[in-house]
């Protein structure tokens, strides 16, 4: 929604210039849940966005576009009719007792009056960018659209998608505008999540290369099962058109995707030299998302969208997917906008390591397609696999309990994007490992992975499923985020309940994982009178850092060890140790409880000078949300500990009694 307009580039060469279209619609944020009940997809989303730019100066140097809603017979083309006529009339009023229950029979959908509009204006909207550019009215352009789409599939809407706004961008230039030259066409999909509808309505089509990089977790995150495997490669004439990269793990982040990037879609892209590139531009792999828990930083997003914009001539449309922490949104849509417009070579690169399991990936990758594509076959250089190079570390916490005066929050961001930035750009490749990332796996893990533990809960974890969440990933009923998972997957060797002489109480008024009321914390020190129940996981030092870090700091790989061998050897006569690397946490606070068969038990808490705060009311000291509270409940009950009223009443004694 807006005026044509074009000022003069970023770039001070002329020749350089580059036109890039814009697409931003107020009527996309129309839809909403019925009864503007929160939802991470939210029309905060695209206005973020088109403030960001504006304030940045970087909208008035782009060609704005209107918005235009797409044709049925353009959607038809890879949607069926039922699901053309159940999203066109969806918003009518002959729908408004209804809808709601049709919203529920299907997988993550909601549905209002503003819905049919904005999927209309977001489909189209990408057609439009997208037939610009194939004309070379544009050099490349950028649709701010939702409700998103790649998960949407031919009957049916999913994933917060009512249609495939990508999907039918690109069969509309294939099928029904051939004289625009466009033969073959580039999907990269960089969302968090597997396009599953994209991937399915390209499955035999070699005119469509599809590749998408994303959480997995051998089928466990969403949208689940096994169509985002690296097996999935595509059928008959579309064999070896389809390319997975599913990661094993998240907190995936810039050298992680570089090195894909580098070793397997950078090659094939080679091979395949597409005739346009849409990408399907999801943030939600983006550094403090709360779906996501990868870290991507805006300056990684410009490095893979540098490197992309040297095919095509540069033809590159991007439509917004999803991207649920507004200000990393925000900041990396920015970025891309402004290496879009100047279509200038990034200097640098990261030499941080990817994750061992990054590795693999590739590997099981390149191994699967190279049949298909003989480029990679070659095997990668030795001396590539083995150059071991430092780890950025950022730190931002997005644990049940972050410190009000250390959480990145909004208006920070931009400084904590920056210290990011400015590290990466002053990194320099070496030559003859062409800027490549290593894959390489920190010799400490293998170290502390040796070594075992009791790991004492007294918090949500003594709910094993609480705790499973640390260790698997995912989240639980109650909980409004979810954990990313340890980078060893194991369950605990044993189980088993103790009491100890310390103070259980709640403080705080909110965590982003349960919302308002307090969160658990256990008195440092130890006072025989208090009675506190706490359950025991016999996991592996490399587990207890895992776990230390998602309580307290935000989804990143560790360049060392938080707790080492060395503070473990310390812990038993100091009794607790502070670890500097997440001060900012509230549960930073490692302490000793002595030895269970010779091995030791440790918890994590806050430190005495927080329980000063708490009693001086610096901090409130509260009680638990109604969720949390009966996670705690649920964990005492299941571990035959107390009845399920002894249990409330135990923790009803913790959040009244002063401390």
């Amino acid at each position: 929604m807006g005026s044509n307009c074009e000022t003069e580039s970023m770039v001070s060469n002329p020749q350089e210039r580059r036109r890039v279209g814009l697409i931003y619609d107020e009527r996309m944020c129309k839809h909403s849940t019925p009864d503007d009940e929160y939802h991470p997809e939210n029309l905060n989303r695209i206005k973020v966005i088109w403030d960001k730019l504006h304030s940045s100066g970087i909208a008035q140097r782009c060609v704005v576009l209107d918005a235009k809603e797409a044709e049925d017979k353009h959607i038809a083309l890879v949607h069926r009719k039922n699901h053309i006529d159940l999203i066109k009339n969806i918003s009518s009023k002959k729908f408004d007792s209804k809808r709601n229950k049709i919203a529920s029979k299907f997988n993550s959908i909601y549905f209002n009056g503003g819905s049919s509009e904005a999927a209309y204006l977001a489909a189209g909207s990408v057609i439009e960018v997208a037939e610009k550019v194939a004309k070379g009215e544009l050099d490349s352009g950028f649709a701010i659209v939702r409700p998103p789409g790649h998960h949407a599939e031919e009957s049916e809407p999913m994933g917060f998608c009512l249609y495939n706004n990508v999907a039918i961008a690109t069969s509309f230039l294939l099928n029904e505008r051939p004289e625009l030259g466009i033969k073959k066409i580039l999907i990269v999909d960089w969302d968090v999540h597997h396009g599953n509808g994209t991937q399915k309505m390209f499955w035999k089509d070699p005119r469509v290369l599809f590749f998408s990089v994303h959480r997995h977790e051998f089928g466990s995150f969403y949208p689940g099962g096994d169509d985002g495997s690296y097996t999935m490669i595509g059928e008959g004439p579309g064999m070896g058109y389809n390319i997975n990269v599913p990661w094993e793990n998240g907190r995936c982040g810039d050298a992680d995707y570089l090195a894909v990037w580098d070793h397997v879609l950078i090659p094939v892209a080679k091979e395949f030299d597409p005739d346009m590139i849409i990408i399907s531009a999801g943030f939600d792999a983006a550094i403090g998302d709360p779906l996501g828990g990868c870290c991507v930083s805006p300056y990684g997003y410009s490095i893979m969208l540098n490197k992309l914009m040297g095919f095509a001539g540069g033809k590159i449309v991007m439509a917004l997917e999803g991207g649920y922490n507004l200000d990393s949104l925000a900041n990396s849509v920015l970025a891309c906008v402004q290496a879009l417009q100047q279509h200038k070579p990034v200097a640098g690169s990261s030499e941080a390591y990817p994750f061992e399991s990054t590795w693999h990936v590739i590997q099981s990758v390149r191994k699967q397609l190279s049949s298909y594509w003989p480029t990679l076959g070659d095997k990668i250089p030795e001396k590539v696999i083995s150059w071991k190079t430092p780890q950025i570390e950022i730190s931002s916490s997005d644990s049940d309990g972050e410190h009000e005066n250390g959480l990145i929050v909004a208006e920070e961001l931009d400084k904590a994007v920056e210290d990011i930035i400015e590290p990466l750009k002053n990194l320099q490749v070496h030559e003859d490992c062409q800027g490549q990332a290593t894959v390489v796996s920190p010799s400490w893990s293998s170290e502390l992975s040796k070594i075992d533990i009791w790991y004492a809960t007294f918090g949500s974890n003594i709910n094993k499923s609480r705790f499973d969440c640390y260790i698997e990933g995912g989240q639980m009923e109650g909980m409004q985020k979810p954990c990313v998972g340890s980078v060893d997957k194991s369950q605990p060797k044993e189980i088993m309940w103790k009491t100890f002489p310390h103070r259980l109480f709640f403080a705080r008024d909110r965590s982003d994982t349960w919302g308002p009321g307090g969160v658990a914390f256990l008195h440092p020190e130890s006072n025989i009178q208090e009675k506190t129940y706490m359950h025991l996981y016999k996991i592996t030092l490399e587990q207890f850092n895992d776990v230390l870090l998602q309580e307290n700091a935000s989804s990143r790989d560790m360049i060392r060890p938080l707790f080492d061998l060395t503070s473990l050897q310390t812990i038993e006569t100091e009794k607790c140790i502070s670890v500097e690397l997440v001060q900012r946490g509230w549960y930073h606070n490692v302490v000793y409880l002595g030895k269970e068969n010779n091995i030791p038990i440790l918890t994590m808490t806050c430190t005495l000078s927080d329980i000063d705060d708490f009693k001086s009311g610096k901090f409130p000291v509260n009680s638990p949300a109604k969720a949390y509270a009966n996670t705690l409940v649920e964990g005492l009950v299941q571990g035959k500990q107390l009845s399920k009223a002894e249990a409330i009443a135990y923790i009803e004694e913790a959040s009244t009694k002063p401390l």
